[in-house]
């Protein structure tokens, strides 16, 4: 259904004019690089005209289309993801990553029809004034965002995951041919905190129109896989960054954390320095140097910072941050943060075993928007330090089912744990922590279980 024969062969060679002026535009562009791989890929699916395999590279100006059953992931060069569900077609018009002047990335995307996801890599996040996501009526801007779209010739629809989008209809103050996004007055933004939401553009309609979610929404044109990554759920009103909670309770979070600290690390009590009387012939004994008691070494402090099932957060990171903490992990619902502490470095080589010592978890589901309690068991927790990689699994129990979840993943030198992609076998979940001074771990993860139900969840380990 893709062959030169189409209906819109003229607009196609149209957005060829128009991709050659924008990488024109950008200097750097001269010569289209790689801009990712694919990393799944199901039924019917091509780029260009060759039949996609499975860790393709795709280069910029590569179009990507799939058949009534196809579905590809592409992951970008900036570990981005761009996926594509079924009939649907897109093309990578730039993927210009500048790592030493990060201000220099130039990302543009085209969704010709059908539906697409887009998630924000380290690039475009630090680039987002040079992101541009077009589709034949409407160009979406983001604010480092998961979003997904439904596009026709006449008629687009966008919804949120995770951040924020800018979305405006085609018009004087805004053409196909520019990048970046077209902010201006015209323009409407959405964000993951409005609920069941979407933005809708109509062909020649330049004010995006806000609706309730529906049959246009992409979900139900094309609903993800079972294995399609789990994003920020776009309910309950989240805000983008953790909310603070009363003074009094912050208050307290940070007095019991620099308890720990103070308990961990005894007191160095010094002598008083003898007063020594000089004699003649008799050497003066040297005076006593004082010993500068050891810093304490960090602490890591994990939980729940937004309401979930009317029950209440359980941190407030505001003061553990304004104490000198660093967040080394964050989702939706969990954070985990190192407080301030003393500098320390994990070792070379050697392997170890963690223990699961506490953690929480729920599943969500989407058709209800309810939260179900959920537990952890059998948990493992394997480091090997010489390849600098983690494994991990544990089985999750929810309504008396039993789900078995795992994880692969880097160890950076910093003792930070970042997981693999979710649909990569073995991995099934998203998995993001750190290791600790004090011979633990914490991580925080999210699954999609099926095509309704996601599971998020914080686990503390020792060993």
């Amino acid at each position: 259904m893709w062959t030169q024969l189409s209906p819109f062969s003229s607009l196609r060679r149209w957005h060829r004019l128009a991709a050659g002026a924008a990488l024109l535009a950008c200097g750097a562009l001269a010569q289209a690089g790689e801009a990712g791989r694919i990393v799944f890929v199901a039924g019917e699916v091509h780029t260009d005209q060759r039949v996609t395999a499975l860790n393709d590279a795709v280069q910029e100006g590569a179009e990507l289309s799939t058949g009534k059953d196809g579905y590809v992931y592409l992951k970008t060069a900036d570990d981005g993801l761009l996926i594509l569900r079924p009939s649907s077609r897109a093309r990578i018009v730039a993927y210009h990553v500048d790592r030493v002047v990060p201000a220099n990335t130039h990302v543009k995307l085209e969704l010709l029809s059908g539906v697409a996801r887009s998630v924000s890599g380290t690039a475009v996040k630090q680039a987002r004034q040079n992101f541009r996501f077009n589709t034949p009526v409407a160009a979406i801007g983001v604010r480092g965002t998961d979003f997904t779209v439904f596009t026709d010739q006449e008629t687009s629809s966008v919804t949120v995951l995770s951040g924020a989008i800018v979305v405006s209809g085609f018009s004087g103050a805004c053409l196909p041919t520019g990048g970046g996004p077209c902010d201006h007055s015209t323009s409407r933004e959405l964000a993951a905190g409005q609920a069941g939401q979407m933005l809708q553009v109509k062909r020649g309609q330049a004010t995006p129109q806000l609706l309730s979610s529906g049959s246009a929404a992409p979900d139900a044109v094309a609903p993800p896989r079972g294995d399609e990554p789990s994003g920020k759920p776009a309910s309950g009103g989240q805000a983008l960054s953790e909310p603070g909670l009363d003074a009094q309770k912050a208050a307290l979070l940070l007095q019991q954390t620099r308890n720990v600290q103070k308990n961990d690390v005894p007191a160095v009590v010094l002598p008083p320095a003898e007063i020594v009387t000089k004699a003649p012939d008799v050497p003066v004994a040297p005076p006593v140097t004082p010993v500068t008691p050891a810093a304490p070494v960090s602490q890591l402090v994990w939980g729940r910072w937004t309401p979930v099932a009317e029950q209440a957060a359980t941190i407030d990171a505001a003061p553990l941050l304004a104490d000198g903490g660093k967040r080394v992990a964050y989702n939706s619902y969990y954070t985990i943060i190192r407080t301030k502490g003393a500098d320390w470095t994990i070792p070379q080589q050697g392997s170890v075993g963690f223990v699961l010592r506490d953690s929480e978890a729920f599943v969500m589901n989407s058709a209800t928007q309810q939260a179900s309690a959920a537990t952890l068991q059998n948990g493992q927790l394997q480091v090997d330090f010489d390849k600098r990689t983690f494994s991990t699994g544990f089985d999750l129990q929810s309504g008396g089912e039993t789900f078995k979840l795992q994880a692969t993943g880097a160890v950076a030198n910093s003792g930070e744990l970042s997981g693999n992609l979710q649909f990569v076998r073995p991995t099934n979940m998203a998995v993001s922590g750190t290791l600790g001074a004090n011979n633990n771990a914490a991580y925080i993860f999210s699954s999609r279980l099926d095509d309704k139900r996601t599971a998020n969840g914080a686990t503390y380990w020792t060993k």
